[in-house]
């Protein structure tokens, strides 16, 4: 299965349009399609972007989406500090949680902060990840 960390950005985009790449990401890891880890410094860092009021989320609409990460991701309790990005040190946890999840790809709309690849993780935007995928997954459904 496709390991996958999927950035902040991302699961905020998801939760603002049900529409579109992002939400479409989140559903193939909520169907277990693909399988997303998650860290706690990742959930935490979810929960307080996702709480910011400029978003205008709902409470029960943030409740639901941490409940379905939660239940449907796997955790994984990284050991090693990454000082990789200077200019965003939060991205730094993303890049921790995927050498603990020896993750295939990262998932994010900024990957300009990121390297190509960090150890044997691909870090790559919503659109690169789906033209990946998709027809790898394409695969098993016939």
């Amino acid at each position: 299965m496709i390991r996958v960390v999927i950035d902040t950005n991302v699961v905020v985009s998801a939760n603002l349009n049900d529409e579109g790449l992002p939400a479409a990401i989140l559903d193939l890891a909520a169907g277990r399609r693909i399988q997303m880890y998650v860290s706690e410094p990742v959930l935490a860092e979810y929960k307080e972007v996702l709480n910011r009021p400029h978003l205008k989320l709902t409470p029960q609409r943030i409740a639901r989406s941490l409940s379905v990460i939660r239940k449907t991701s796997l955790l994984v309790k990284p050991t090693k500090t990454v000082t990789a990005i200077k200019l965003d040190d939060p991205d730094n946890r993303l890049l921790e949680c995927a050498e603990a999840a020896e993750a295939n790809y990262l998932v994010t709309g900024n990957t300009k902060h990121f390297p190509k690849s960090f150890r044997s993780t691909i870090i790559v935007s919503p659109k690169e990840f789906t033209e990946l995928i998709l027809p790898f997954l394409a695969q098993f459904d016939g």
